[in-house]
């Protein structure tokens, strides 16, 4: 099916919907290293290849026959969604339609946090219930908030003008590498028909924004700090430097998580799902380190 080399027709067929995100471009990398048959969803044209073998089909969410089409044949799914308005529906519809074609497994990509008003929080909440109301086999992944999120502070750093309304609140950040890494063992594993269950990832410690400034010193050799904002300030500021009002509200909504200190907690999943430590921040920082400099 979906034009795939002779010698993966017979192996197991994986979708991955978000095929263009961090982690789902991971993700698919990995798998193209195992017997397995890969299926590319987007909804737009990738503008980088994907690994050779691997089959492409585009969504368009205003036509389900689309979904449906794709996803024909396809053993299991694996779900993410950018953070959107549409990501309810389009994610929901993807459910529906897996439900449709057979599909026996799907993996979903959402996010560690309260039931609260607050999104994208909302929207995974909505999402997950419908999937837990299927009848088909399913697993969520619940990362804490991946550390990338910092690489919107790169210029600030620079400039020395960092701030935001996290406080001094703790958080415990998780590198998206890692969340490809338990995504591919949870597509791969085997599991029991029509179960449901969740793994909560996250990263080795927590973090307040001043510590990840001290770090940030170390690296670059010179003083790195964080101003504290109220939630008003730092969404005017974000509007004010650019960002669209719904960009603006879900950055602050994820401050006022940091400065609670709500994503907190630590578990081992990744760990024993991948073998291998989660990555730290320390280490991502290093990595990144070009994106804090003038």
């Amino acid at each position: 099916m979906h034009n795939q080399s002779t010698n993966r027709t017979q192996a197991l067929s994986i979708a991955v919907a978000g095929a263009t995100g961090r982690v789902g471009r991971r993700l698919i990398s990995l798998l193209a290293q195992d017997p397995v048959t890969i299926l590319a969803l987007t909804r737009q044209k990738s503008t980088t290849p994907f690994p050779e073998g691997v089959a492409t089909a585009e969504l368009d969410f205003d036509q389900p026959s689309t979904l449906m089409k794709a996803l024909a044949g396809v053993d299991k799914l694996f779900i993410a969604h950018g953070t959107s308005p549409q990501q309810v529906a389009n994610e929901i519809a993807l459910i529906d339609a897996a439900v449709e074609t057979g599909v026996r497994h799907i993996v979903k990509l959402s996010v560690m946090g309260p039931s609260t008003p607050m999104n994208p929080f909302a929207w995974h909440s909505l999402i997950e219930a419908h999937l837990g109301q299927r009848s088909i086999t399913s697993t969520v992944l619940r990362p804490t908030t991946f550390m990338d999120v910092l690489k919107r502070a790169g210029s600030a750093v620079a400039s020395g003008t960092w701030a935001g309304a996290a406080g001094n609140g703790r958080v415990n950040l998780i590198d998206s590498r890692d969340v490809a890494d338990s995504a591919r063992i949870a597509l791969l594993e085997e599991v029991a028909v029509g179960s449901k269950r969740a793994y909560h990832l996250t990263g080795p410690r927590n973090w307040t924004m001043p510590q990840i400034a001290e770090e940030l010193s170390g690296l670059l050799g010179h003083e790195v700090t964080y101003a504290h904002r109220s939630p008003a300030a730092q969404h005017y500021e974000l509007v004010a430097n650019g960002l669209s009002p719904f960009v603006a509200e879900i950055l602050v909504g994820l401050d006022r998580i940091f400065h609670d200190s709500v994503l907190t907690e630590r578990t081992f999943t990744v760990e024993d799902l991948t073998g291998t430590p989660p990555r730290s921040l320390s280490a991502w920082l290093r990595e990144n380190i070009d994106i804090f400099k003038k």
